[in-house]
């Protein structure tokens, strides 16, 4: 009999390295490449078939689906389904889950494209409110509500609310809870064990983390819900590609790596911000003094890369930015590479013109200090 202790929970890093991988096989890789198909041998009943036509199933999602469910549910099943992007994703969500008559609570100060869903729903007859993240609005909105979307923390003003808590709520309610954790990633946070009945990401950002694709997923631990979305998929098309299915999934190799990374450095540049006096409403929830911390504290496992703040005006704002030499004047957030942005450009975000969305990424935090101090510098001048 053997006396050696059983086997640990494997931690974060191997648990990512090792998502969705095959069996061991000798002479085969440990990750099989995309595989290319519009169509599959299909002799026979195609019920019997997994694999019949590639709008409807590919290897290479499957892969990848098995990675994000272990990933965001590990220890129990889940089911994931992956997406052409985060919004097609969102979407799916959305679409499946309400019906003409419904009512949706989605945030006000969420991702500006889940907002621009507003008018399709309604088109639909799904009647739609709208509160901020966080506080007593979003417990009072559930009262008569199909499902609630929210995003923690959200995106660009990085608030927090309790998942836990909103779930039960929305639960003694007869309500579904869906969240988008693009921002915190299932390193950083996995709503389902909070109680949420929807994780969705955009794979286009932290997840991939390299800037070059586009990609969505959502797992659910509801079989007939994610067989809907798969319905949905396939009925719409909004199928990934497969060598972008297969490129998010190699990414998953260094994401523990990264977000550790971007997360330690978004903290080291969020301190030096804070003894700039030209910057003000600056937010990061790894701050001691953030007003979410002591809830992301409870909630998450990293805080995550993005670093929020204010300066005076437009003017100054883009001066800032036409400074910067190692971050770059680009949307998006997640990527290895660090960006930055004046938010109110695009519109639909209730900011500032002023407002600066930081996306930290791992290069050296010394040389991103000193990279956004020198920007400030040039600003002010």
């Amino acid at each position: 009999m053997s006396h050696l202790p059983p086997p640990a929970e494997p931690g974060d890093g191997t648990r990512a390295v090792h998502a969705g991988l095959p069996a061991p096989r000798p002479g085969r890789p440990a990750l099989p490449g995309p595989v290319f198909a519009a169509h599959y041998h299909l002799p026979g009943d195609p019920a019997e078939a997994t694999y019949g036509y590639g709008r409807n199933a590919n290897p290479t999602w499957t892969a990848l689906e098995t990675a994000l469910a272990g990933l965001e549910s590990p220890g129990r099943e889940a089911h994931a389904v992956v997406f052409a992007s985060g919004m097609a994703a969102t979407s799916a969500v959305l679409f499946t889950q309400l019906r003409a008559g419904d009512t949706a609570v989605l945030p006000t100060d969420g991702y500006h494209g889940t907002s621009g869903l507003i008018p399709r729903l309604e088109a639909f007859g799904v009647r739609v409110t709208t509160v901020p993240t966080g506080g007593p609005r979003q417990y009072a909105a559930l009262d008569g509500a199909r499902l609630m979307w929210t995003e923690s923390p959200s995106n660009p003003g990085l608030d927090v609310c309790d998942l836990a808590a909103l779930a039960e709520a929305a639960h003694a309610r007869d309500a579904l809870l869906a969240v988008d954790n693009t921002l915190a990633t299932p390193l950083g946070q996995r709503p389902l064990d909070l109680g949420a009945d929807f994780s969705m990401a955009s794979g286009t950002k932290g997840l991939s983390g390299h800037g070059d694709l586009l990609l969505g997923y959502v797992v659910t631990r509801d079989a007939a819900a994610a067989e809907a979305l798969r319905g949905w998929r396939a009925a719409i098309g909004a199928i990934p590609g497969p060598m972008e299915t297969w490129l998010a999934h190699r990414s998953l190799a260094t994401l523990q790596l990264r977000v550790d990374r971007q997360a330690s450095n978004a903290l080291a540049v969020a301190t030096a911000l804070r003894e700039r006096p030209e910057v003000t409403g600056l937010r990061h929830p790894g701050l001691p003094d953030d007003p979410a911390h002591a809830l992301a504290a409870r909630q998450m496992r990293r805080y995550g890369c993005v670093v929020s703040f204010t300066l005076a005006d437009r003017d100054t704002a883009e001066r800032f930015l036409a400074g910067l030499r190692i971050v770059d004047n680009a949307t998006s957030f997640g990527g290895v590479r660090s960006t930055a942005e004046r938010r109110a450009r695009w519109g639909g975000d209730d900011v500032p013109e002023g407002f600066i969305r930081l996306s930290v990424g791992v290069e050296d935090a010394a040389d991103l200090i000193a990279d956004l101090t020198g920007a400030l510098d040039a600003a002010a001048g």
